[in-house]
């Protein structure tokens, strides 16, 4: 069955790569995790130092909207890293694709090492 993917890619402020980096492992991929979200990946870009890439997989596109609803407006992100991610982030573009489970499979990592 057919599952949809977003891969999310931000173009980070310079110099601020480290710090987004330990942001997203340490706080934000916990949060999406603990609200139920399929993080496939999240990690460094390997084509440009302040290009940051995360990978999420949703049953369909009503469940994407839903959970990133409800996600973006929690007070656990609102409170939490919210503001500390987006200090970070000169832009970010998003594309939606479908997926079977061996391609999501093949794009799933595990821990990044720091």
């Amino acid at each position: 069955m057919d599952r949809i993917v977003e891969i999310r890619t931000y173009t980070l402020k310079p110099g601020s790569a480290g710090q987004f980096h330990h942001i997203m492992q340490e706080q934000s991929l916990p949060l999406l995790r603990a609200a139920g979200t399929d993080v496939v990946a999240a990690r460094p870009s390997m084509h440009a130092r302040d290009s940051y890439l995360l990978i999420r997989a949703y049953q369909s596109l009503a469940q994407r909207g839903r959970s990133q609803d409800d996600f973006y407006a929690s007070a656990a992100w609102l409170q939490g890293p919210r503001e500390a991610v987006m200090a970070c982030i000169e832009h970010y573009t998003t594309a939606v694709i479908e997926a079977d489970d061996a391609l999501i499979g093949s794009l799933r990592q595990g821990p990044v090492p720091a």
